[in-house]
């Protein structure tokens, strides 16, 4: 009776420890389980998260572009209608011209007022004038001007109805050239690096005006008065 008590306690205790060992196995799967599907979860969530942001900033980089294109063309094109200066000699269509003459005893000379509508001598004009102011010459010492009869020539170039640059020239002697354009007033005398640069600058005076190239540097006789010219 002894022996059958022991074995029935032994069949006893083996079922708990099985038990037992189930329970923790179960557990541990559990908690293994539950690690796993958190991280095969984290970086699912991650991806989803990341590739949100990644197409806002696509969309917001192109939208950017698109918009700083269309700024810089809508600058370029303000700031083409609102060139003024040498750098819209191509968009002068008229200049008016009016002689000083600065001499104190009595002459013979007249007055002269013309407006030139003719767009190649107009442009011809303020390009030399351009060229000019654009290779100034330094002086230095004195310097003589021979012939010098005190004839200038005040005008101002025109597109349309705007006023792009104004220009004082002096024809007699040492020819002199100031040009005031978009604020800026630049002169120069005509001789040296200015004169190589505008050659043709009397002449082109001449052909505005109207007149022989000779006597846009002299005094002429009588009172002219010219219109506008096409």
């Amino acid at each position: 009776m002894e022996l059958m008590a022991r074995g029935m306690r032994q069949s006893t205790m083996m079922p708990v420890r099985q038990v037992r060992g189930t329970v923790l196995a179960v557990l541990l799967c559990s908690a293994l389980a539950g690690c796993g599907s958190v991280a095969a979860s984290a970086p699912a969530g991650a991806g989803a998260t990341s590739s949100a942001p990644a197409t806002s900033s696509a969309q917001a980089a192109s939208s950017g572009a698109a918009s700083s294109g269309a700024a810089a063309a809508g600058a370029a094109a303000a700031g083409a209608a609102a060139a003024a200066g040498c750098g819209s000699v191509n968009q002068a269509t008229s200049v008016t011209v009016h002689r000083v003459i600065h001499l104190v005893e009595p002459t013979r000379g007249g007055a002269l007022s013309k407006t030139q509508r003719n767009v190649t001598l107009v442009r011809a004009l303020f390009s030399q004038f351009c060229a000019a102011v654009s290779h100034p010459t330094a002086t230095k010492g004195i310097v003589r001007c021979p012939a010098e009869f005190g004839i200038s020539y005040l005008g101002t170039f025109y597109d349309g109805s705007r006023a792009l640059a104004k220009f004082i020239y002096g024809a007699g002697g040492c020819q002199m050239v100031s040009l005031t354009a978009a604020g800026k007033t630049r002169t120069t005398m005509v001789f040296g690096a200015a004169a190589a640069a505008a050659p043709k600058l009397r002449a082109d005076m001449a052909a505005v005006l109207g007149v022989p190239v000779p006597t846009v540097a002299q005094p002429v006789t009588g009172a002219t008065t010219a219109g506008a010219s096409k």
